[in-house]
C-alpha cells in the first residue's frame, strides 16, 4: 500500500458522513480550529499553507489526467489499426471464396507432390494472420505481445448501460443484461483484471461493437486463441509491430527476437541460434585441425 493510501479508508468514511466535499472540508477546518494551533501563526500563514497544499495536488491531478488521456488516444490508434486490419481481413475472405467458386467450376488440378522441405517452404510463405488475430463466430480479435483487443459486434441502438461485460482473470462474458448473450467462455491465458477495460464504439458502417482491452499476465507469450474452442491461429507466424519492440529495453527485445527467430526456424526444419552457433564453433575448429578426421562427428 502506498503511504498516500493508508488513511484512504477513514477519510471514505468520514466523506460518505459528510455526504459531500463542502461539509467534508467543513469539518477538517472545523478539527484544525478546535483541536490545533493551526490559525495561531503569523500573517497569513494558515492560508499559505492550504493553498500550497492545494496547488501541489492540483498539479498531480493535472498531470495524471494528462497521462490518462495519452494512454486513451494511443489505444484509439491502436483500436483504429486493428479494426482496419480486420476490415481488411474480411474482404480478403471474400475474395477467396470468390476464387473458390470459380476454381470449383475449373477441372480438378493434379495431385499435390508428397510433403517435404519443400511443400513446408511453400506453406511457410502464407502470410501472417491480420493484426496477429483472427475471426470468430463472435467477433474479431487481434492482439501484441502485451496485450489483445477484442471486437464483438451487438446490435444497433444498444447502449453501454444496456451491456453486461463481464472480465475475469480467465473468464470473458458479453451479453445484453438479461437477454442475449454474445461471447461467455474460458480465456485461452490468464489476464491482469484490474489493467483491462472496455467501450462500446460504432464504425465507419454504423455498426455497433463492444471493444475490449484484455491485458495479458504473461506479456512473453502469443496467444493461439481468445475463447477455448475457438479456431486457433498459428502463433510461429505472428509479428509484433517493430514500435513495440524499440519499447522494450535491450534484454528483452534480444531475447523476444531471438524467441521469434528459432519459432521460424522450428518451423523451416531448420537449426535454431543456439545450434547455429555451435555449428560455427565447429566449423572453426576443423578448419584449425584439416589434420582430423571429422566424418563421423555428430553435432547435438
Amino acid at each position: 500500500m502506498l503511504e498516500e493510501e493508508r488513511f484512504d479508508g477513514l477519510l471514505l468514511n468520514l466523506a460518505q458522513q459528510c455526504q459531500g466535499i463542502d461539509p467534508l472540508l467543513d469539518t477538517l477546518f472545523s478539527f484544525l480550529r478546535r483541536k490545533t494551533d493551526f490559525y495561531q501563526g503569523e500573517g497569513d500563514m494558515a492560508r499559505k499553507k492550504v493553498v500550497r497544499m492545494f496547488e501541489k495536488h492540483e498539479a498531480l491531478a493535472e498531470r495524471t489526467d494528462s497521462e490518462k488521456k495519452k494512454r486513451r488516444a494511443d489505444e484509439e490508434t491502436r483500436a483504429a489499426a486493428r479494426r482496419e486490419a480486420a476490415r481488411k481481413k474480411k474482404v480478403d475472405e471474400v475474395q477467396q471464396q470468390q476464387q473458390q467458386q470459380q476454381q470449383s467450376a475449373d477441372p480438378p488440378p493434379a495431385p499435390a507432390p508428397a510433403a517435404g522441405p519443400k511443400a513446408e517452404e511453400e506453406e511457410d510463405k502464407e502470410p501472417p494472420p491480420p493484426g496477429n488475430g483472427g475471426t470468430t463466430t463472435w467477433g474479431v480479435w487481434t492482439q501484441q505481445l502485451t496485450d489483445l483487443q477484442v471486437q464483438v459486434p451487438v446490435p444497433a441502438g444498444t447502449k453501454s448501460k444496456d451491456l453486461a461485460v463481464d472480465i475475469g482473470k480467465k473468464t470473458l462474458k458479453v451479453a445484453i443484461k438479461r437477454g442475449q448473450v454474445f461471447v461467455e467462455g474460458d480465456l485461452h491465458k490468464k489476464v491482469i483484471v484490474d489493467d483491462c477495460f472496455w467501450t462500446l464504439e460504432e464504425d465507419a458502417a454504423g455498426q455497433k461493437e463492444v471493444v475490449i482491452s484484455l491485458q495479458k499476465e504473461n506479456k512473453m507469450e502469443w496467444w493461439k486463441c481468445v475463447i477455448e474452442g475457438d479456431p486457433e491461429i498459428n502463433t510461429q507466424k505472428v509479428q509484433p509491430e517493430n514500435s513495440k519492440l524499440s519499447d522494450l529495453d535491450g534484454e528483452t527485445r534480444m531475447t523476444v527476437e531471438k524467441m521469434m527467430f528459432d519459432q521460424r526456424q522450428k518451423a523451416l526444419g531448420k537449426p535454431t541460434a543456439d545450434e547455429m552457433g555451435k555449428q560455427d564453433i565447429l566449423e572453426k575448429f576443423m578448419k584449425q585441425h584439416p589434420e582430423m578426421d571429422f566424418s563421423k562427428a555428430k553435432f547435438s
